[in-house]
C-alpha cells in the first residue's frame, strides 16, 4: 500500500501541469474605440522568463502608425480582459522596436501570471492607451490568419492551468 501511495504522488509530481517559467505572446493591435481604430496598427512579439518572483520581459514591435511612447505590463480579470498598470517597462521611440523590462512580482502577481492575467502593452503618440496588447502565456505555437491548426489549437481557457 505505501509503495502504490508513493508510486501515484511520484506519477502526479512528474505528470500533472508544471507551471511554466516561461511565457510568450504576439502583440496585436488593440483599439479603444472605433475612432482609435485607424491608429491601432502594428504588431510584435514578447517573450518573458520567470526566475522566482523575477519577471524579465523582451520583445520587438513593428508597423506602428506613430512613434512608441511607452510599454507597460498590466493586468485584467481574465485572458483578453483589460485592467490597471502594474509596471512601466521600456519601449524604443520609434514605430518599429524594441521592449524590455525586469519587475519582482508579489504571490499575487504570480498567481495572476500563471493564470493569462498579465499582459504587455505598448502605447503609441496616436494611441496612447493602448496600440499594442498581448497576453503572457505559456509557450505555444502562434498559427497565423486563417492557417488551420490540429486538434483545437491552443486556447488560453484550456490550456492555462487556473490555479
Amino acid at each position: 500500500m505505501r509503495g502504490s501511495l508513493f508510486f501515484c504522488v511520484a506519477w502526479m509530481a512528474a505528470c500533472g501541469p508544471a507551471l511554466a517559467d516561461d511565457f510568450a505572446t504576439h502583440l496585436s493591435p488593440a483599439p479603444v474605440t472605433d475612432g482609435t481604430r485607424a491608429a491601432t496598427t502594428g504588431e510584435g512579439r514578447a517573450e518573458a522568463r520567470l526566475d522566482g518572483d523575477r519577471l524579465t520581459v523582451s520583445g520587438s514591435f513593428q508597423g506602428l502608425a506613430s512613434n512608441a511612447i511607452a510599454a507597460e505590463l498590466r493586468s485584467g480579470n481574465g485572458i483578453g480582459v483589460p485592467g490597471d498598470k502594474l509596471f512601466d517597462i521600456t519601449a524604443t521611440p520609434g514605430r518599429d522596436g524594441a521592449l524590455s523590462g525586469a519587475v519582482t512580482l508579489s504571490r499575487a502577481q504570480l498567481t495572476q501570471l500563471r493564470r493569462g492575467h498579465i499582459y504587455v502593452q505598448v502605447d503609441s503618440q496616436s494611441a496612447p492607451n493602448g496600440n499594442l496588447q498581448g497576453w503572457l502565456l505559456p509557450p505555444h505555437p502562434f498559427a497565423g490568419e486563417d492557417v488551420p491548426v490540429e486538434g483545437h489549437g491552443f486556447l488560453p481557457q484550456l490550456d492555462v492551468p487556473q490555479r
